[in-house]
């Protein structure tokens, strides 16, 4: 649609490229304020409507998010050329479109400057590069190709430096830790694959739905939980983890989302989205009851206390880690950091280190760029340690089932940006 519109404006005919012409017009009866500016008898510049033309230009030319630099740099250069004239008649639509004010100017260039400044700044991100000297320490393993078609968590930037991620958990290990189980997006549809870890070669798809956004394996191996996205709602599923296709639906006309086991199978916690309120309920397999417990996202339920962590948002904006005991009621804020975010826990194997995702700065000379990494801390929070800083997103950590290696998705290692799940081991 910007297309269009923009040739539209460049080709406006002869007799409307003056803004400074006028022209009668007949005389009409006026109805309430939509009119109001056009009295009887009066003559009526056409300079508003150029004014709201160049308004309508500016907004769409950013609604749409021109990806192409080249060619936004084109519009821009040519908007700017076109309305620096100042001074001429307009003899030729091509070269002369509208008189513009020296306000006007002004906002263009600034927008265009800080277009190219954020341009500029977004490609100095080197994903090619498999790691950093800060994480020199740690060995890095790409485990899927581009083939596998892993899918990558949403990440959005603001201009102001914030960063906000999809926190749902789109990565497993199987019980036996053989192999892994992920997102991949194929013929438009998005489903849960599982690759053989000790083998080279494919993966094999293991739902047949439309829109897979997250899941789980049960802590028997035996069924995963997903979440599917079915127009403007989530409905959360279970099915068997090895054969078949059929599944059991657990909750549905709700935004349901990152459903996981408790440790006795008897219980499914989840989030749920109201308005923009997040909540933890939770799914008894037996009687087929629901309940909901405290705000917050992401549940991750502990194996040997009522109690599960979760990640919640606090008045800042930024995302904390809490341990919520679901019986006596007691609410534990465990991670909490003033400059960054945290999300999706997870504890590991010998129930010693949470593994979560991490918001990041990076600077360096005047270069600055917000992204996402990996976090640990014990499992009461203290020595919290970043253990990943490329400046390409670090997303979705599992352990492995031994604990030894962490698994995650990211786009290190790849020219384009392509993202891929990477090992890498845990020294601490």
């Amino acid at each position: 649609m910007l297309f269009p519109l923009f040739v539209f404006y460049v080709f406006l005919p002869q007799t409307l490229c003056f803004p400074s012409q006028k022209r009668r017009v007949p005389e009409r009866k006026t109805y309430g304020s939509a009119t109001g500016n056009i009295k009887k008898g009066k003559n009526f510049s056409i300079n508003n409507f150029y004014t709201y033309i160049n308004y309508i230009l500016y907004i769409t030319l950013y609604l749409y998010k021109i990806q192409h630099f080249s060619f936004k740099i084109f519009v821009y250069f040519y908007i700017i050329i076109i309305f620096a004239n100042t001074n001429t008649k307009c003899k030729q639509p091509i070269y002369t479109i509208i008189i513009m004010k020296n306000t006007q100017i002004v906002v263009i260039l600034a927008i265009l400057f800080f277009d190219i400044s954020f341009h500029a700044a977004a490609q100095k991100v080197d994903y090619s590069i498999v790691s950093v000297p800060e994480e020199s320490s740690n060995q890095f393993v790409k485990i899927t190709t581009d083939a596998d078609c892993v899918c990558m968590p949403i990440v959005k930037r603001s201009t102001k430096g914030r960063i906000d991620w999809l926190t749902n958990r789109i990565l497993d290990i199987s019980i036996d830790g053989l192999k892994i189980a992920y997102l991949s997006a194929r013929n438009k549809t998005t489903n849960i694959f599982i690759k053989d870890l000790n083998r080279q070669g494919g993966s094999i798809q293991r739902t047949n739905r439309s829109a897979v956004l997250d899941f789980s394996f049960s802590p028997d191996g035996k069924y995963i939980c997903f979440t599917e996205m079915r127009g403007n709602i989530n409905q959360i599923f279970r099915t068997n983890a090895d054969n078949g296709y059929v599944c059991r639906q657990i909750t549905s006309g709700n935004k349901d989302c990152s459903p996981i086991c408790s440790s006795d199978m008897n219980q499914i916690f989840f989030t749920r989205q109201e308005m923009k309120n997040f909540s933890i309920w939770s799914y008894n397999i037996q009687n087929n009851f629901l309940s909901t417990y405290s705000t917050g996202m992401n549940p991750y339920p502990l194996q040997k206390e009522p109690a599960y962590l979760c990640a919640r948002i606090n008045a800042t904006g930024k995302g904390e880690i809490w341990k919520i005991n679901y019986e006596t009621g007691t609410e534990e804020c465990i991670v909490s950091d003033t400059n960054r975010s945290f999300t999706t826990p997870m504890i590991s194997p010998d129930g010693q280190w949470i593994l979560f995702v991490g918001s990041n700065i990076i600077n360096e000379n005047s270069f600055s760029y917000a992204n996402t990494d990996i976090f640990v801390a014990k499992i009461d929070g203290t020595n919290l340690t970043q253990i990943t800083y490329h400046a390409a997103d670090d997303l979705s950590p599992v352990w492995s089932r031994d604990g030894k290696y962490i698994y995650f998705i990211s786009q290190r290692g790849s020219d384009t940006g392509t993202a891929n799940i990477w090992r890498m081991n845990f020294n601490y």
